[in-house]
């Protein structure tokens, strides 16, 4: 333990571990140990980040004020959950179809059976349930849920990569120079564990309690990348932590941000800007990508909320004119999500009858509420109009 903490007192005496912006020289194959403590210095001042900052502000709080008016706001976090869930994955390269994600979640034994690719994208959505859970039982974003979040993702029982682990960022197979180089993150004894530490502190406001929780949010994304506490998943785990972090302060009720399509859109921007922070200290860059990115997917989530919002009036009006026993219950039903199976609507509405079961759906779908599709054995109910407004 001492040699540890001699270790960080000559480096925070060298001005290694300082928070001030500067331009460093920065050896990409080797490990950065350099990287600052949080707070970086001088950035609130700046009149560009702060005008952003309003703008982003506002666009946020709109969002949680229309998610407020729904009548089952986890309904509708459920389904977007899974929007961000399968952009997410596809920012790390992993892909898997719509079709093939709503068949998965639309029934657990189908899960079972779900492709590699698809299973890594529905623990994404389990992750961040997870941590939401955790916030809303601790009131706190510790280590022990940061792990728990990278441990459902990858699920494994791992944590925090050990010093010796060789753990480099290279660029992909079809990329330019593929192969090469181009991050090696923090290692050694006690030094992903300080600096994690020193980014708690930041988020429980032990540290820098002024500071803006949205412009805290876009510092500590940088940094959680940058220390890379993790083998691998460190990607959706930072992005799941953003979401979380917003709910922990109270700028959303629930984790109800489409942030990873912003990215995908803008993918060579987000390790640019990265990159610009690690080699020469480029805050700027950095903050206003990912305020513009809060910014503009808010405008696209409310713009989301409403469609369906507008589609579920319409369709529960389109019910109750056309079927006797249609409710807003079963309306938000068929909007949890996209592929239904008889099963779960059973389970809600405590239907045992499968003839019941077959009569009710035979109705939905000659009401053109529900289409259905075969798998194999498999049937799925799809509820077309939820599918094209999610895939807009």
């Amino acid at each position: 333990m001492s040699t540890n903490f001699t270790y960080f007192a000559d480096m925070s005496r060298k001005g290694i571990f300082s928070g001030h912006i500067q331009a460093m020289v920065y050896d990409r194959s080797k490990p950065f140990n350099s990287l600052p403590l949080l707070p970086p210095t001088g950035i609130e001042e700046d009149v560009d980040i702060l005008k952003k900052l309003v703008s982003s502000s506002r666009a946020l709080a709109s969002v949680d004020g229309k998610v407020q008016r729904l009548p089952n706001p986890s309904m509708l976090v459920n389904t977007i959950s899974l929007q961000e869930a399968k952009a997410s994955s596809e920012i790390e390269n992993i892909f898997t179809t719509e079709d093939e994600l709503y068949k998965a979640v639309s029934d657990t034994i189908q899960e079972g059976q779900a492709s590699p690719s698809t299973k890594e994208v529905l623990r994404y959505r389990e992750s961040l349930w997870e941590g939401y859970r955790r916030i809303q039982e601790k009131g706190t974003i510790d280590l022990d849920g940061i792990v728990a979040i990278f441990s459902k993702i990858k699920n494994t029982s791992g944590g925090i990569r050990p010093p010796h682990s060789l753990t480099v960022i290279r660029r992909g197979q079809s990329e330019f120079r593929a192969g090469e180089i181009i991050y090696t993150p923090p290692r050694g004894p006690g030094i992903v564990e300080h600096l994690m530490a020193n980014l708690l502190d930041y988020l429980s406001d032990k540290v820098d309690p002024n500071t803006d929780p949205l412009l805290k949010m876009c510092i500590s994304h940088y940094q959680f990348e940058a220390i890379h506490p993790f083998p691998d998943g460190n990607g959706r785990s930072g992005r799941i932590l953003n979401l979380l972090y917003l709910v922990n302060k109270g700028l959303l009720n629930h984790p109800i941000l489409y942030l990873s399509k912003y990215i995908i859109v803008h993918k060579d921007d987000y390790y640019h800007h990265l990159a610009g922070v690690t080699q020469a200290g480029k805050w700027k860059p950095w903050i206003l990508y990912i305020l513009d990115a809060v910014e503009q997917t808010a405008k696209l989530t409310n713009q989301l909320i409403t469609n369906i919002l507008e589609q579920m009036e319409s369709t529960l009006e389109h019910g109750r004119e056309t079927i006797k026993w249609y409710t807003k219950e079963i309306n938000e039903l068929l909007f949890s999500q996209p592929y239904l199976k008889p099963k779960l609507v059973g389970d809600r509405l405590k239907i045992a009858s499968r003839t019941t079961l077959n009569k009710y759906f035979s109705e939905l779908q000659a009401a053109g509420m529900l289409a259905q599709i075969k798998d194999g054995r498999e049937v799925f109910y799809i509820n077309r109009d939820l599918v094209k407004i999610l895939e807009g």
